[in-house]
């Protein structure tokens, strides 16, 4: 039996390089499902460099091992700078493994839906990790910020992905 993958998307890393409270808040998420597991995940942190180094999926790569996930139970995934490039990026670094195990998505809650209807829409049966409270560094104002902004991206990523899959790009 294949271990199951646990796609954790990124969020953003400080100044200093360490994770934000949403980042951590992933890792930790998906950690609490994978470990229980039999036999235990395999995590894929994916995230590229963004406004602060290191990459996010390093920094989510470090959060793991810290917590005594082994190496060789982290595939990192370094070049996905949105929601969209990182589940083809995802996508293409399992099946290159020869991954056909079960694949879920450690996010938050707001951001669940547009994910792994993109992975569906690849043809990937993706399902959730039970994912954290919320954003943990933001208020209630802020909450619904980042709720309305998926409004119009799942439309729009979902016709992306649509488009990839008729074009063959996965």
């Amino acid at each position: 039996m294949q271990p199951a993958a646990v796609v954790i998307l990124g969020a953003a890393v400080r100044p200093d390089g360490t994770p934000s409270p949403a980042l951590r808040a992933r890792v930790q998420a998906a950690r609490a499902w994978g470990e229980r597991q039999t036999p235990p995940a395999l995590y894929v942190p994916t995230g590229a460099i963004g406004t602060n180094p290191p990459a996010e999926c390093v920094a989510m790569a470090a959060v793991l091992m810290q917590a005594g996930v082994p190496e060789a139970r982290i595939l990192q995934e370094p070049t996905g700078t949105d929601t969209f490039s990182s589940v083809l990026a995802c996508i293409r670094l399992l099946r290159a493994r020869g991954h056909a195990g079960e694949v879920r998505v450690a996010t938050h809650g707001y951001h669940l839906p547009r994910a792994l209807a993109l992975f569906r829409l690849a043809g990937i049966p993706a399902r959730a990790v039970p994912p954290p409270a919320g954003p943990s560094e933001t208020g209630q104002k802020r909450q619904w910020f980042w709720r309305l902004r998926e409004v119009p991206a799942v439309p729009y990523d979902a016709a992306l992905m649509v488009w990839a899959r008729l074009r063959g790009r996965i």
